[in-house]
């Protein structure tokens, strides 16, 4: 075959300019056409993605670029996605290493450079946002060769080339001097068509190939998205799944795909070294093998990371519930993290016996709160517990996960920072300083990274920088961590919220919401002072003594509420509490609304709230 084929991954820490690069490289060949709105990040197509800026589902495109096809997987760059990453470097020749020349190698580098080294791939580095002030491009290149030789890289890995370019202005060159930039992207592309191999190629083999990703769709289940090992296939093709657990099942292919651009588009025919899309096997699992049917054979099994933190997803059971959304019922909630573990395999639930709940695992926070901001656009109502950590029976030992923690601050909260670190089990690794900033590298339970960032970012003045990634399970420590040490004022009545209340309520604390506020007994109005809870009304209307008083209530003027976005308030609430999630709010609760009962519940069970008998 003369067709020219380069598959290759686009790596990179979070926020270091993956997906803006890809989507340069598409409108600059002219396969995409730039966006109205001028956004460059079009890969990431959920508008989660865009507000967020992270990607969070790994991506495939294809470019035509001098007679070479060029597919490209954008990949995430987030810990808690790290997953994607790892079973996209099975179906790629080479990677393209993204780095901030401002920010440099960070830990997310170390993880994806690893696992793209690991899998004996190619690399070409550009050194992205070489026009940032104060970017420090020499400084970058000698963190980014000591990272390749930390991590045992061979004398060809080693001899990578260098492209430094600026994604967001469109221009780049070969020389760390900025003024050679050009507004173009031939360097980039030209180096990935010279440096990347290209797949090796076999049409004349038996049918091989191996999803690393999904898709859903509603008519045809789950579709497969791949590289082809060997062979071809077409619509209508008899093929057989070698099922994880080594059984087979026969299916006919129904639809096949393949990617211009933007696009998925139906194709004729894939061919050995093609990314294709393969739909027909409704439950088709990553890892499976699909071949033809007089030649079985199986190929090695992808390794997929195991969830690490679950959650209890409910129906919503509030004094409010049904006001706002449309899908309010455990059996639509149900459906819907069925189709969602459809395409993402790092996700998993379980109903829960007796009751209108799912336990729901995931590979970390962010990976949970994306998924209920997610349901919430949808029109969901639902109630989540706090996260907890997965605990794993390793050699009959319970094993927890572990993080590698990397903070960034200015160096008058370095002593604050490690005492709160102190605090949840953290082992210093290193501590690096200069120019005024601090550097502090931990292997922290992620138990301990629960509840971390709402303190962290408080006692850092929003200064305070973190990045974490999971590094392995390790026997438990004993002891409680992350466990939120304020008490929390609770409503004990239902009714609007009054600013004649609130006046006398703000001295015990800090207010979570403001006057006019429809609360319900049991719901979370505030930040107590102190440790314990504190039952408060929140209702109280001031005495009307005469004409002059009754317009007094307008006149109060309190302190502005702290708000609390949902990562926050997942972040902040303990196990004996609830955030209650609907199209348009965001509260916090106790499980036990009732005040007696929730005292009641207290008393008998102290060691739940943290509390010695």
């Amino acid at each position: 075959m003369d067709k020219q084929i380069r598959n290759v991954a686009i790596i990179a820490h979070v926020d270091h300019g993956k997906t803006t690069l890809v989507g340069r490289l598409l409108t600059w060949t002219g396969t995409v056409a730039m966006p109205q709105s001028g956004d460059i990040a079009m890969m990431d197509s959920n508008p989660i993605e865009h507000e967020r800026g992270i990607t969070i589902l790994a991506k495939t495109t294809s470019i035509d670029y001098k007679g070479t096809t060029i597919n490209i997987l954008d990949t995430p760059g987030h810990a808690d996605f790290g997953g994607e990453v790892e079973r996209i470097m099975n179906m790629v020749d080479g990677a393209v290493l993204v780095v901030d020349a401002f920010d440099g190698v960070m830990p997310q580098t170390r993880f994806v450079l690893k696992t793209a080294l690991e899998y004996k791939l190619k690399i070409v580095v550009v050194i992205n946002k070489v026009d940032r002030p104060n970017a420090d491009i020499k400084k970058t290149e000698d963190e980014i060769l000591q990272l390749f030789m930390d991590l045992g890289a061979d004398d060809k890995q080693l001899d990578y080339k260098i492209v430094y370019c600026s994604a967001l202005k469109g221009t780049s060159s070969f020389s760390r001097d900025l003024s050679t930039q050009q507004p173009t992207m031939a360097p980039v592309l030209d180096t990935i068509v010279k440096e990347i191999p290209s797949p090796k190629i076999n049409v004349e083999a038996p049918f091989l190939f191996q999803p690393s990703m999904l898709d859903y769709n509603d008519y045809i289940g789950r579709i497969g998205i791949g590289r082809i090992e060997t062979g071809q296939v077409k619509p209508g093709d008899l093929l057989t799944c070698v099922r994880l657990d080594g059984s087979q099942k026969n299916f006919r292919v129904q639809k096949l795909y393949g990617y211009v651009g933007m696009s998925r588009i139906e194709i004729p025919v894939a061919q050995s070294g093609e990314i294709c899309a393969i739909g027909g096997l409704p439950d088709i699992e990553v890892g499976e093998t699909l071949c033809t049917p007089d030649h079985v054979q199986r190929l090695p099994l992808l390794r997929i990371d195991p969830p690490t933190l679950q959650m209890t997803f409910s129906a919503n059971q509030s004094p409010f519930a049904g006001n706002e959304g449309k899908f309010v019922t455990a059996a639509k909630l149900g459906d819907r993290l069925f189709r969602e573990t459809q395409s993402d395999v790092s996700l998993k639930y379980v109903a829960q016996p007796a009751s209108e709940s799912f336990l729901v695992s995931g590979r970390g926070e962010l990976h949970l709160s994306v998924l209920i901001e997610t349901l919430r656009r949808e029109g969901f109502e639902l109630e989540v517990s706090k996260p907890d950590v997965i605990v794993e029976e390793i050699n009959g030992v319970k094993c927890e996960p572990f993080e590698d923690l990397q903070i960034d601050v200015p160096d008058e909260y370095v002593g604050p920072v490690m005492n709160l670190v102190g605090t949840r089990s953290a082992t210093m690794v290193n501590m690096d300083s200069n120019n005024g900033q601090t550097r502090l590298n931990y292997i922290i339970p992620t138990r301990g990274l629960i509840s971390f960032m709402t303190t962290f970012m408080t006692i850092t003045r929003g200064y305070g920088i973190i990045n974490h990634s999971f590094k392995e399970y390790r026997p438990v420590v004993k002891g409680t961590i992350g466990r939120r040490q304020q008490g929390v004022l609770v409503s004990v009545n239902a009714g609007k919220a009054t600013s004649y209340a609130l006046k006398h309520i703000e001295e015990r604390g800090t207010m979570f919401i403001v006057p006019g506020t429809e609360v319900y007994e049991g719901m979370i109005i505030g930040e107590n002072k102190f440790p314990r809870d504190m039952a408060v009304n929140v209702t109280e209307g001031m005495p009307l003594n005469n004409e002059r008083n009754s317009n007094k209530d307008q006149t109060i003027v309190l302190k502005a509420p702290r708000k609390m976005s949902l990562e926050e308030a997942l972040d902040y609430i303990n196990n004996d509490e609830l955030v209650e999630v609907t199209p348009k709010n965001i509260r916090m609760r106790k499980k036990i609304l009732d005040t007696n009962a929730r005292k009641k519940y207290e008393a008998h069970h102290p060691e739940e709230y943290g509390l010695s008998k």
